[in-house]
């Protein structure tokens, strides 16, 4: 069995009101167990190849294969059971249009969504009740919150516990962490480092990520490569230990060098110390 949860080759995509290709003879692999941050200028085609690998644009010139089938073909069923009963979705996409469906702006609390997902509130064994009740604790999400109140960076925040609840194979982030505080975001991470982490140990719950942003502070640890699209063209594919930390910026360069290193300046940011302090406050309350 292939340990590539997504395999794209030549996938090219124009909107049918447009003459020009939104994204262009695309290819790349993604191993099981990864972390991908995808980045890149706004219209470089970041949206659109993440709609496509989540189903949600259909598109048929080029081969794409997630988790070794193609999500186009009538067989492909994105809900699987694990041999100990559990179910996962193969294929989890977050992007930012979801705060406006008419699915969840209603008079509904975010109990009673969940619970049509598998939450079980008063059984604390179930996989999905821990989830959800982690997620929500990091997120500050409340169950009696009624949807239709919510402001939008609410809504994303529930929209996150949803998608989580079960586990996943392949996961695809666009840009729906911009309204989480820094201790919200950096604990999503370590739960999102753990689910990858996981399985590498278990086969069974092998999975990857796909992280789209424009917000790279506290990254440093999460992620295992970058990926670089340019005007619809994949133009970069960095793994993280290829990226060299210097203190002259005589010594970056944007190219690789011979050796296939690119040396990019110490980022000195207030993060790391930002992050102490609130996790620091969190532990006095």
């Amino acid at each position: 069995m292939s340990n590539l949860a997504i395999e794209v080759n030549d996938l090219s995509y124009k909107y049918s009101q447009s003459s020009i290709e939104t994204l262009h003879k695309v290819s790349l692999k993604v191993p099981f167990n990864t972390i991908s941050l995808l980045v890149g200028s706004n219209g470089s085609g970041k949206t659109t190849l993440l709609k496509i690998l989540g189903g949600k644009n259909l598109c048929l010139n080029g081969d794409l294969k997630l988790d070794g089938e193609n999500p186009f073909s009538s067989g492909f069923r994105n809900t699987v059971s694990l041999d100990d009963g559990t179910e996962i979705n193969r294929v989890c996409y977050f992007g930012t249009d979801w705060v406006r469906s008419e699915f969840i702006n209603r008079d509904i609390t975010v109990l009673e969504l969940i619970t049509s997902l598998g939450y079980k509130r008063d059984d604390k064994n179930n996989e999905f009740t821990k989830r959800g009740d982690y997620l929500m604790e990091i997120l500050e999400v409340k169950l009696d919150w009624r949807m239709h109140m919510l402001s939008d960076g609410q809504k994303r925040r529930v929209q996150l516990i949803m998608g989580l609840l079960k586990p996943f194979k392949i996961l695809l982030l666009d840009e729906i962490t911009i309204d989480l505080d820094v201790v919200a975001r950096y604990k999503l991470f370590e739960f999102l480092k753990y689910e990858v982490n996981r399985g590498k140990t278990d086969p069974q719950r092998k999975c990857c990520i796909i992280y789209c942003t424009h917000i790279f502070d506290g990254l440093n640890s999460f992620y295992d490569r970058v990926l670089h699209l340019h005007r619809g063209e994949l133009v970069g594919d960095f793994s993280r230990n290829k990226i060299n930390y210097v203190d002259d910026e005589n010594q970056t360069n944007s190219c690789p060098n011979n050796d296939g290193v690119i040396n990019v300046m110490h980022s000195y940011s207030l993060h790391p110390l930002i992050l102490k302090w609130l996790l620091k406050d969190e532990k006095s309350f």
